[in-house]
């Protein structure tokens, strides 16, 4: 059974973001907001916690196209190979931001992602979710939680998500209505820009 832990984007509880700390340490899953729809995830440096995510998307971890969580794009060098200036002024201009950016990844990624070419680095404009990467060290691996009803396909109350998800889960941020439209993915690998999935962030802004 789930815990519910109520955090405010502009001023996020020390104690209870430390609390969600220690779930992710020990390979829990979280369900927190971000920019764009609600997430879910967990430390990606815990194997067996990846896999329990895969598991629940239906998908082999393999064959999993989870996006990163990074604090701030310090991180990137972590697991992106050397970018170029004109690659680099996009990402300073989009992040934070309702973004998700497919970017080279470089020897270093974890190893469920050793065989992947490339890594989706995600930076969202979200105290809560980035607060959280900051205090773990490491980024959170990312995925939206989808809706099965075709009506609904993000779920936007952190209500309903958590009688939906407690079993599923070990821990589910209430951080407000979240919303119903996905982040926007660029895929930069190559040096161009290539729109993946249009959403939340405009296109023209790049």
């Amino acid at each position: 059974m789930a815990q519910l832990v109520k955090l405010f984007e502009e001023n996020p509880n020390e104690r209870e973001l430390n609390k969600v700390v220690e779930v992710l340490k020990k390979g829990g899953l979280i369900i927190y907001p971000t920019d764009t729809v609600y997430g879910i995830g967990c430390d990606i440096t815990n194997m067996k916690a990846m896999e329990k995510v895969a598991k629940i998307k239906g998908i082999k971890l393999e064959k999993a196209n989870f996006s990163f969580i990074c604090y701030d794009l310090s991180n990137l060098s972590d697991y992106v190979k050397q970018i170029d200036t004109p690659t680099y002024k996009i990402l300073k201009r989009a992040l934070p931001g309702p973004y998700t950016f497919v970017l080279p990844g470089n020897n270093n990624l974890p190893k469920a992602f050793k065989n992947k070419k490339t890594v989706g680095i995600r930076i969202p404009d979200n105290n809560i979710v980035r607060e959280l990467v900051k205090r773990l060290g490491n980024p959170i691996v990312s995925t939206s939680i989808y809706d099965e009803d075709d009506l609904l396909e993000y779920t936007t109350d952190p209500e309903l998500i958590f009688e939906k998800w407690e079993n599923k889960v070990d821990l589910v941020i209430d951080g407000g209505y979240g919303g119903n439209i996905p982040s926007t993915v660029i895929d930069l690998s190559e040096g161009e820009i290539t729109v993946l999935r249009e959403g939340k962030g405009s296109v023209e802004d790049l």
